[in-house]
């Protein structure tokens, strides 16, 4: 598939959403979309690692402990899933928090429990 930006991955990402959105809509349990959603991308032949533990050094000690992001692709863009109804800021912080502690430059926080997927797709950088 050759070398792909964080905007290729994320236009691959939006597509697999909407495809599951128009599918099924809202009110599935997060684990059934991530289920569906890596299905999905494993078609694409990006490769990607779901449930993928962020380190979190301080000084000398490394914690691999209670931070896990959804998906993480091409070790480029985090994914975070969910299906609330709403979405707190705590949620677009989270991810701010994995960009910053992973490098990784895109995070897509998207919340299937929305009407209209576009409403539930939200891209948070950290200097892209």
């Amino acid at each position: 598939m050759g070398i792909l930006t964080e905007n290729d991955i994320s236009a691959v990402v939006v597509n697999i959403c909407f495809k599951i959105h128009s599918t099924y809509g809202p009110g599935l349990l997060e684990s059934v979309y991530e289920e569906i959603f890596c299905f999905e991308l494993a078609k694409t032949g990006l490769l990607f690692a779901r449930q993928q533990a962020v380190p979190l050094v301080h000084e000398t000690i490394r914690m691999e402990i209670g931070f896990r992001a959804d998906i993480v692709i091409e070790d480029k863009v985090i994914i975070e899933l969910k299906s609330i109804e709403t979405l707190a800021p705590v949620h677009f912080k989270q991810v701010q928090t994995y960009l910053k502690l992973t490098g990784c430059k895109l995070g897509l926080l998207v919340n299937f429990n929305v009407n209209l997927i576009k409403d539930g797709i939200h891209r948070i950088a950290n200097k892209l």
